[in-house]
């Protein structure tokens, strides 16, 4: 689903964003570059390439726009412009298709000149580093996307995202802390950091630090960031700084979402992963017996090439048996030029059934666990509304209300669907 930036200081600039954390991310750093540029009304569609339904999401948002729009100039980026930018610039109405490193420089927004190339994207592999930028505003007020990695040198069977985004590139130590300082200083009081690939981190980068090593120096170097939590994490690629942090830290939260994709070695193995199934019952096993509040999210693919019903009911009672809580269920997408486009399909049916299934899986498994909380205390991070989000990623309400911004001690007396409720402790927390 696409969210727009907040336009409050450029309205005639907009942003609408498809996909992940970090496209979200990279949409606060170009609605600045558009308040600063001098650039007429504007409108950026940010666009997704993960799936073929994300990019038919983003094609039609361009086409709505465009009709709404008539005098805006509409300009197209994101993964799917980097990877086929002229069937996006052949769009009527289309006036610039920018590429994912492009799009992340300042003056790539200003005013076009009348030479400007209608098609500005380069060949993203031959970037070698990743830029620093720094946000100060971002469309949540409360918790902020932090960038510490850009792309992947893995080539999983299913995947187009390494050929929009490039090899793997890490933010150095010094610009990451320098960005948490300015974020905690304009009140936000949880980070997540986030990536193509974060468990990558440092490989390129002088002594080659792990992911756990640079999270442990930026909690010690920026005592004032009350919370901090890692997006989406590759099972095999967890270091032992990372296990010492979910064991001993309590500013780290206790929250890990897992590249998982399947739950059937032989479907891992077609996928060209890095794990097998009793990797991420071990991850999972292991953060449980440190950390026992610790909750799980996880990427899922259903309906691979040659997955049969006896390979899927081995990653439905994956998720059952290991009582995964946060799903992201996506039926196989065939990306066309990756490996297994060319491999025997599964019939679309037969994937969107499964599909449903691994999600009602997840909802019964979210439930049960959501009942285990109540009668157990949390911290909520207040967004809106008097609700947020406690230290395992649980949406709660604070009964009685509560102001956006605070961390509020909680009781969890209840549950009200997938939310629960939190009746305010004696004591608001740091």
């Amino acid at each position: 689903m696409a969210h727009t930036a907040d336009t409050a200081t450029a309205p005639s600039h907009r942003v609408e964003t498809f996909g992940c954390r970090l496209n979200a991310h990279e949409s606060d750093l170009i609605q600045g570059h558009l308040a600063a540029s001098g650039a007429g009304d504007t409108i950026v569609v940010n666009t997704c390439a993960v799936t073929s339904e994300a990019e038919r999401q983003s094609r039609q948002a361009i086409r709505r726009l465009i009709r709404e729009n008539p005098d805006a100039q509409v300009v197209v980026t994101g993964c799917a412009a980097q990877i086929d930018p002229d069937r996006y610039a052949a769009i009527p109405g289309v006036a610039r298709v920018v590429g994912n490193e492009e799009k992340l420089r300042p003056e790539t927004w200003n005013a076009p000149a009348d030479d400007t190339p209608r098609i500005l994207v380069n060949d993203i592999m031959s970037v070698r580093e990743t830029a620093a930028h720094l946000v100060t505003e971002a469309q949540c007020r409360e918790r902020a996307i932090v960038q510490v990695q850009q792309g992947c040198d893995h080539r999983c069977t299913f995947c187009v995202i390494p050929f929009g985004r490039g090899n793997s590139r890490s933010v150095p130590m010094g610009v990451i802390v320098d960005q948490a300082r300015a974020l905690v200083a304009s009140g936000y009081r949880e980070m997540v950091l986030s990536g193509v690939d974060i468990t990558s981190y440092g490989g390129d980068l002088p002594g080659r630090p792990s992911l756990g090593q640079m999270v442990r120096r930026l909690l010690a170097l920026v005592p004032e960031l009350p919370r901090l939590r890692l997006s989406s994490v590759d099972p095999v690629e967890l270091d032992d700084d990372i296990w010492r942090l979910l064991e001993s830290e309590p500013r780290f939260m206790p929250h890990l979402h897992l590249s998982l994709q399947a739950g059937d070695d032989m479907v891992l193995k077609r996928m060209k992963r890095r794990h097998l199934r009793d990797d991420a019952i071990r991850v999972v096993e292991r953060a449980r017996a440190l950390r026992p509040d610790v909750a799980f999210g996880a990427d899922v693919i259903a309906g691979f090439p040659t997955e049969t019903e006896a390979m899927h009911a081995n990653t439905a009672a994956l998720i059952r048996d290991l009582g995964l809580q946060y799903l992201h269920i996506f039926p196989y997408s065939p990306r066309p030029g990756t490996p297994a486009a060319r491999m025997p399909q599964v019939h679309g049916d037969a994937r969107k059934a499964r599909a449903a299934e691994l999600r009602a899986i997840g909802a019964e498994t979210l439930a049960r666990w959501l009942d285990t909380r109540i009668g157990t205390y949390d911290r909520v991070l207040v967004e809106r509304d008097a609700m947020g989000h406690g230290e395992s990623f649980a949406e709660i309400r604070v009964s009685g209300g509560a102001a956006a911004g605070e961390i509020v001690e909680v009781t969890l007396t209840g549950r009200d669907g997938t939310v629960l409720i939190g009746e305010r402790a004696a004591r608001v927390a740091a």
